[in-house]
């Protein structure tokens, strides 16, 4: 828990000790959360955001982590995707399954039709489903197209939400001295 409420600080101290290697962490932990399912407990938002205020002090480029950041995000996202729809099915060949019955299935498949865009999009912004929401619309058979055009924007918004607000109010003095609580509201 301490450092993840000093997020700030360890990560300040890792860019000095480590320099060049903390933009490969970050991505690895942003890829990880967005693209393995079991990864959903990584801490995406609340590392995006320690890094926009670190990138503000100037010990990271705003527009490298921008850069490769979105493209973790976009990769695993779209990898997650692919999963869901090649082997996600396989979760359903049981007929008498409890928790994955195929008119599960079939219903995710309608929603998806109907809101998987919004979802993708809005799953961005959400942890946890921001993991298990591109496996679905893959297992579910969302358009690969319409999945692509929606990961793309969802991921683009996220990030210049989160990395580049972060980026743009990391500095202030009020933000600097509650980091901690902003933690907490983004957990």
């Amino acid at each position: 828990f301490n450092i993840i409420f000093h997020l700030n600080t360890y990560l300040a101290l890792y860019v000095k000790e480590y320099g060049f290697f903390v933009y490969i962490v970050l991505f690895l932990i942003i890829f990880c959360e967005t693209g393995i399912i079991v990864a959903a407990i990584l801490p995406g938002d609340s590392l995006l955001f320690a890094a926009g205020t670190i990138a503000a002090a100037g010990s990271l480029n705003i527009y490298a982590l921008l850069l490769l950041l979105i493209s973790a995000a976009f990769v695993g996202n779209t990898i997650n995707y692919w999963v869901g729809n090649k082997l996600g099915h396989v979760l359903f060949r049981n007929e008498n399954s409890k928790l994955f019955k195929r008119s599960y299935l079939d219903r995710t498949h309608l929603f998806y039709e109907k809101h998987g865009g919004k979802t993708i999009v809005l799953g961005c912004f959400m942890p946890i489903i921001r993991t298990f929401a591109p496996f679905v619309a893959g297992m579910g058979k969302m358009n690969h197209t319409r999945f692509m055009l929606f990961n793309f924007f969802g991921v683009m918004f996220w990030m210049f939400l989160v990395l580049y607000g972060s980026y743009l109010f990391g500095n202030i003095p009020f933000v600097k001295n509650h980091f901690s609580a902003f933690i907490v509201l983004i957990i």
